[in-house]
């Protein structure tokens, strides 16, 4: 069989006496019609139109054809529908379907003003790109990049998202803090080796509150974990307790964020804290005689055991005063592998137990939300020469990841998917084959008849034309 790039059709192996024989001659055919959702989800949120503007347009307005909010849209919709490079858009400038999702007025792209543009009503990689690499400080001056981003606004944009996504303030939230390796294989700016991951990277700083994304925050990988923790949580506690002022606020993290200073800001901020504590001598002694009864427990009964101990503790020189401790001794097959935590939270509330299990373990939940974020919508496409480039990459994937949240959130509770992660969702419910139709007054989408999730689809469609639009912004 010839292999030409030009060849109408391609023969396959025969079913029985049938020739099976394809044709790139469908029509106007998508594989993401699932995609509505995610444009009904925008609808009642808004959560790509409250990242657009973030970013200041410096370019004149009679004399461009994609306006911000469809370039961010463009950027955001894509990753969420698994296309997560620049290059990518050179292709999907052509499809009607995701000019749909855009809210391009002619998804044909007829309408546009260059003769070479006709038929592509999207932008391509290198308009997109400008939104990355304008210079911080750059004006209506500047020759082709005038997009620039308020960063301030950035960050305080994730904060009111998640603010809108209740009904009645909570009583209690659990912020959770994290860093995480961002591998990278160039020379990008700020790449630094890191000797516990062996590699270099960029070392991000996550704060969640459940799968709320709160803060992602990209930064070189020769710092310390909690670097810029106290700075992001005064801000992000002083927004939230703006609006729910008598909410109760705990953070939550491993022993890399157990640092004096962030214990000290909570204190003084009525903040309670639970974050692990790196073992040491004097803490191993603390719990010998639980060691042991651990030890004695794993060898009657052939399976982990664990024993507790509640202790007050005080480091030597590095903390200002005692605090709780909790002590897991455990004994597994391997041996012993003690643990601790240190808390503000008092006995009263929750014993040493239940403190480490319900309440500090709970933790590992946030571990799967950033690889939700890295594996499924690619906050790891950190390939740009300077960092604020990369940032800005991260928080793209960050508004895709919010707007998959608000999906699961808004349309699939009740349902099979309910908490499924993004990469399933996409495969499921996004990734919908569909012929497109574009006539005067309608875009037909016709979707697939075999698709095995149509149940499903209805499902979340009917619950998202139940949900009212938020109200206009200020």
């Amino acid at each position: 069989m010839t292999t030409e790039c030009n060849q109408k059709s391609f023969s396959f192996q025969s079913l029985g006496q049938r020739e099976v024989v394809a044709r790139f001659d469908g029509g106007k055919i998508t594989s993401d019609a699932g995609g509505v959702l995610l444009r009904e989800v925008e609808r009642t949120t808004e959560i790509i139109q409250g990242f657009s503007e973030c970013f200041t347009d410096h370019r004149d307005q009679e004399r461009i054809e994609h306006t911000v909010n469809e370039l961010v849209a463009q950027r955001v919709y894509g990753l969420a529908l698994g296309y997560e490079d620049l290059n990518d858009h050179d292709e999907l400038r052509h499809d009607p379907f995701l000019a749909v999702l855009v809210g391009k007025k002619d998804p044909l792209g007829q309408d546009r003003v260059c003769l070479e543009d006709r038929g592509k009503a999207l932008a391509g990689k290198s308009t997109l790109n400008r939104l990355e690499l304008t210079p911080v400080r750059a004006t209506a001056k500047n020759r082709y990049k005038k997009i620039t981003l308020n960063r301030q606004a950035v960050q305080s944009f994730f904060t009111e998202v998640f603010l809108q996504s209740y009904d009645q303030p909570p009583e209690r939230i659990v912020l959770d803090l994290d860093a995480t390796d961002d591998l990278i294989h160039g020379h990008q700016s700020g790449r630094f080796y890191h000797g516990y991951y062996k590699n270099y990277c960029y070392l991000p700083l996550y704060i969640f509150c459940g799968e709320h994304l709160l803060c992602a925050r990209l930064r070189p990988a020769d710092i310390d974990a909690s670097a810029g923790s106290v700075k992001e949580l005064e801000r992000i506690v002083g927004e939230i307790r703006r609006q729910w002022p008598d909410v109760k606020i705990v953070i939550r993290g491993d022993s890399g964020f157990c640092r004096e200073a962030i214990m000290v800001w909570c204190e003084a901020n009525d903040v309670d804290f639970v974050l692990g504590l790196a073992k040491n001598n004097r803490l191993i002694a603390e719990i010998a005689d639980e060691l042991e009864q651990a030890e004695q427990l794993f060898e009657k009964k052939s399976q982990a055991a664990r024993v507790y101990k509640d202790f007050c503790y005080q480091t030597l020189d590095s903390w200002s005063q005692p605090r709780r401790v909790v002590g897991k001794a455990e004994h597994m097959a391997k041996g012993a592998n003690p643990r601790f935590v240190v808390t503000s939270l008092s006995a009263d509330e929750f014993d040493a137990q239940t403190l480490y299990e319900k309440e500090y373990c709970a933790r590992g939940d946030m571990e799967n939300r950033i690889k939700e974020q890295q594996l499924y919508l690619f906050a790891d496409r950190t390939s740009a020469a300077t960092m604020r480039a990369n940032e800005l990459r991260l928080w793209f994937s960050s508004v895709a990841y919010t707007l998959m949240v608000a999906l699961r959130r808004l349309g699939l509770s009740g349902t099979e998917l309910a908490k499924a992660q993004c990469g399933t969702i996409r495969v499921k419910l996004l990734k919908i084959g569909a012929q497109i139709r574009v006539t005067v007054r309608k875009v037909w989408i016709s979707l697939s008849e075999s698709c095995p999730y149509q149940g499903i689809f209805a499902r979340v469609y009917a619950r998202l034309c139940g949900v009212s639009p938020l109200s206009p912004r200020c």
